[in-house]
């Protein structure tokens, strides 16, 4: 093939080589055209249904009908109670116990959850923390503004107090210093984002372990039910949670007493437990737990007017413990993910999905085959190049014969036959030696100074040779 192009550019090794490369360049080029020209005619495969819930309705957690905006109810054939209005940006009614979503209003908005967060930090660390244990408060966790406990720098603390501090009067302090107890701030924010994740609350990224605002740091009516809906799986958790009142020891002679704001325990029938929140960017928010009648209903909002959040509550909850089995529900509360678990299904499943894949591979072999071929072709000329070029490299320019000196030793002189003397034997009679036996350390030892052409050295000059150097 080398030959169609003609002597004139095969005639050095250079030319040789850039053919070649060029050759190789473009069957390379081919290599790469043809899998992707077979991959384009293939048909594309179908893509994965989502498993974002486990009601598999669509993309958004829990069902699409969550997805939207406004408020969302199905109101059966018939006469049902009516929706209470109620002023909050994001809400949601839920049963605990099935799981299904009442009623909601931009149930997946993100909004900053304040102090409600402080639910997610207490089922996340009260499994990794004993009770027992003393957390020590670091200057990190004393300086935090409001702190409403004041823990003191340097001072060891029970776990199980700061539980109670952190759900009753919402302690920061207590927050960051359960925090840090499973080895600093790092490692417990992580504790906690990795726990939103196990429960596929997915619009949550917790920055602080109190709810305090912070860049990007924000949470969803949807995922706060989901955050009391575990909680009510925990019983240490519902015994700190319950708590009304008490005290707590900040030093030998200090204490600071406990009080629960979440005033629902003490005016709601049937109220087990619940979180308020506020911050100035945040509003009001609030997540709450009642059972009535073996039902367990949860109700979460997220930026209420101030101080308006529990009556709102108490409206939601009402409400749906009268619809609760007659509405078709919007959606569903999600459960926690399961790890992946390897079983003869699964395994079954896996082969066969290896066989389809195999039999699709054979079906396209012709294509594969071409660009195998197309590929080796390529290496093999691009080699080939490669070593044809090194082969064919030119030996270095030497000097023409007539340029070199003889370096025989004459007598205690050198011979000094060189281009002065052309074709004629130097004063040895030997006549200029190749270059390559001088370098070789051929007849005579290198001179240190080759003379001119008739410039005899001067006698008695310090610059004479003596020996041979």
């Amino acid at each position: 093939m080398l030959d169609r192009f003609g002597p004139w550019i095969l005639a050095g090794p250079v030319g040789r080589q850039t053919v070649l490369a060029a050759a190789g360049a473009v069957l390379a080029g081919a290599a790469v055209v043809a899998p992707a020209a077979t991959a384009g005619a293939s048909p594309a495969p179908s893509a994965p249904a989502s498993s974002a819930g486990s009601s598999g309705a669509g993309p958004f957690i829990g069902g699409a009908q969550l997805a939207g905006r406004g408020v969302i109810v199905n109101y059966p054939p018939g006469r049902v109670p009516r929706l209470p209005g109620i002023k909050a940006s994001a809400w949601v009614i839920a049963d605990a116990g099935t799981g299904q979503v009442l009623a909601a209003k931009d149930a997946h908005g993100w909004y900053r959850p304040a102090s409600t967060l402080k639910v997610l930090t207490a089922i996340s660390l009260i499994p990794v923390l004993s009770p027992d244990a003393m957390a020590v408060a670091t200057k990190q966790a004393t300086t935090v503004e409001p702190n409403l406990i004041g823990l003191q720098r340097g001072r060891a603390y029970k776990v199980s107090d700061l539980f109670t501090a952190l759900l009753t009067i919402s302690a920061n302090d207590a927050a960051i210093a359960l925090a840090q107890a499973t080895g600093s701030l790092g490692k417990g924010m992580a504790v906690i984002n990795a726990e939103a994740r196990h429960l596929q609350a997915d619009d949550t990224v917790a920055v602080t372990p109190s709810g305090l605002d912070a860049p990007g740091q924000h949470s969803s009516a949807y995922d706060l039910a989901l955050f009391a809906r575990q909680g009510l799986r925990m019983p240490a958790f519902l015994k700190y949670d319950q708590t009304t009142g008490g005290l707590f020891r900040i030093s030998k002679k200090k204490s600071v007493g406990l009080w629960n704001q979440n005033t629902l325990l003490a005016t709601y029938p049937g109220a087990i437990g619940g979180k308020i929140g506020w911050t100035s960017a945040a509003g009001a928010t609030y997540v709450g737990m009642a059972r009535r009648h073996g039902v367990t209903l949860i109700v979460s909002l997220l930026q209420c007017p101030a101080l308006t959040e529990i009556n709102a509550a108490k409206s939601l909850l009402n409400w749906g413990f009268a619809v609760d089995g007659k509405v078709r529900p919007v959606g569903t509360l999600v459960g926690p993910r399961q790890p992946a678990a390897a079983s003869p299904s699964a395994s079954a499943h896996g082969d066969s999905v290896t066989g389809a894949a195999r039999s699709e591979a054979a079906g396209s072999g012709p294509s594969a085959l071409a660009a195998a071929g197309f590929s080796a072709v390529a290496l093999v000329a691009a080699g080939v190049g490669f070593a044809y070029g090194r082969r064919q490299r030119p030996e270095p320019r030497r000097r023409p014969l007539a340029d070199r000196r003889c370096g025989a030793s004459l007598g205690g002189r050198r011979c000094g036959a060189g281009p002065s003397r052309p074709g004629r034997a130097g004063r040895c009679g030997r006549g200029p030696w190749p270059w390559s036996a001088r370098r070789r350390g051929g007849p005579g030892p290198r001179p240190w100074r080759v003379p001119g052409p008739g410039r005899p050295r001067r006698r008695g000059s310090a610059r004479s040779v003596r020996g041979s150097g």
